[in-house]
């Protein structure tokens, strides 16, 4: 049933979205048929409620409190990967709320933050920009060939949406540095990717030169690359391995991490420090924003 459940559920969400955008785009539709996709869609609902109710009942019959079977039966139901992708949205939009007021998520009192944005900022811009112009074009060339409104505003949403995802995808990068504490390194890349090491897993750290770096989050044998436009500039080397999930849910052991900071040599500094000084007025840390997870 859950397998069922699951490829019902994939099925049935681009099914209606497909109709939805036929209906506001004035399209013919037969209403049998629009009768017909209603009650397979509701249809479908009812099997992923039943199967929902099936795996909180189980939680429960193991133990688990109301809250616990509740999110292990959406766990089992929602594959890890859909549930990631979603994640990444939701943190976008905290990003966002948290670049327009200035602050830094999960830079604690006391920790440095180690930003790496600037790198890849020109490119991401110029995409911005770009996506703009097109929402221009497209309006204008849709007008001038007398397209219904309806199209227009369907296009216009999606591609605003789009811009959306950028800019959030940006202020992720802003608001989530890489950050040295007393306690732990934080190795991040956006929303994408958020590694914690404790601080004495951390046994040598010193400078690199990679400018060639395959994709940005990769995994080889057990070095984590965590790359920036292609670069990477420091080097951490782990007394043990550590656990490391990729942005899709994937789960890798590493003793060995490379990545980016735009200032490599402030980091370095903050990274081979035995601890981190509290910052005070006009230090490392000011702006950073409560540790929110």
């Amino acid at each position: 049933m859950l397998r069922a459940a699951r490829a019902a559920l994939f099925a049935a969400v681009p099914a209606e979205l497909l109709l939805v955008v036929l209906l506001v785009a004035g399209a013919p539709l037969p209403r049998p048929l629009l009768a017909a996709v209603e009650a397979l869609v509701l249809a479908v609902f009812a099997l992923e409620a039943v199967t929902l109710l099936r795996l909180f009942r189980a939680g429960r019959r193991h133990g688990l409190d109301r809250r616990a079977a509740a999110r292990a039966a959406y766990e089992h139901l929602v594959p890890v990967q859909v549930r990631r992708i979603m994640g990444f949205d939701a943190k976008g939009m905290v990003s966002l709320a948290l670049w327009l007021a200035r602050r830094r998520h999960g830079v604690p009192p006391g920790a440095v933050p180690v930003p790496y944005f600037g790198a890849q900022a020109p490119a991401l811009v110029v995409f911005l920009g770009a996506m703009v112009v097109e929402l221009i074009v497209i309006e204008i060339v849709l007008r001038s060939v007398g397209a219904p409104v309806a199209v227009r505003a369907v296009l216009i949403v999606l591609d605003a949406y789009s811009i959306l995802l950028a800019l959030a995808i940006i202020a992720a990068c802003v608001t989530r540095p890489h950050v040295v504490s007393a306690a732990e390194v934080r190795i991040r890349s956006g929303a994408f990717f958020d590694l914690r090491i404790p601080r004495e897993r951390v046994a040598a750290v010193r400078r690199i030169r990679g400018y060639t770096e395959k994709g940005t989050i990769r995994v080889d044998g057990d070095t984590l690359t965590v790359a920036v436009s292609s670069q990477a500039n420091l080097l951490l080397e782990l007394t043990g391995p550590v656990t490391a999930v990729r942005p899709l849910g994937a789960i890798c052991e590493v003793r060995t991490v490379r990545c980016f900071a735009d200032d490599p040599a402030a980091a370095l500094e903050a990274l081979t420090r035995t601890s981190v000084p509290a910052a005070g007025p006009g230090g490392p840390a000011a702006g950073g924003g409560p540790d929110t997870q």
